[in-house]
């Protein structure tokens, strides 16, 4: 089962409420919080979309960026034998933690990333001069 509305390229949860006896949804990824609701299917698929264009639209007028702000870094707490273990993984592989770790999380979301070091964009300019 899939709890997510995909529209315009953001991403809407869906939830049920048994005391509301409704659906609802926030948009993810944003820097405010939108949220919507239906009784239907139908109908928190149409608030959901209303929601996005409403936001883009308030956003516009305003001057404000919509999609929320990633730095591109964040901290993962594990169990010290995993972290160890990706570590001896990673170097295993010819590779720092970091990029073995940013390569796992792409798969798991069924991306692959192009990470390229600079012994590895060297290498290919000197077989691709």
């Amino acid at each position: 089962m899939n709890n997510a509305l995909i529209y315009k390229g953001y991403t809407g949860t869906v939830e049920y409420s048994e005391e509301d006896a409704c659906l609802f949804g926030r948009i993810a990824g944003i820097c405010d919080i939108i949220s919507y609701e239906g009784e239907s299917v139908a109908e928190i698929r149409k608030a959901f979309e209303e929601s996005v264009d409403d936001y883009l639209e308030h956003c516009a007028v305003i001057g404000k960026q919509p999609n929320k702000p990633y730095s591109g870094k964040f901290v993962l707490r594990l169990d010290p034998s995993i972290h160890a273990r990706l570590a001896v993984k990673a170097q295993a592989k010819g590779k720092s933690l970091n990029q073995f770790a940013a390569e796992v999380l792409a798969q798991a979301l069924g991306e692959r990333l192009y990470l390229a070091t600079a012994v590895e964009q060297a290498t290919v300019t000197a077989k691709h001069p």
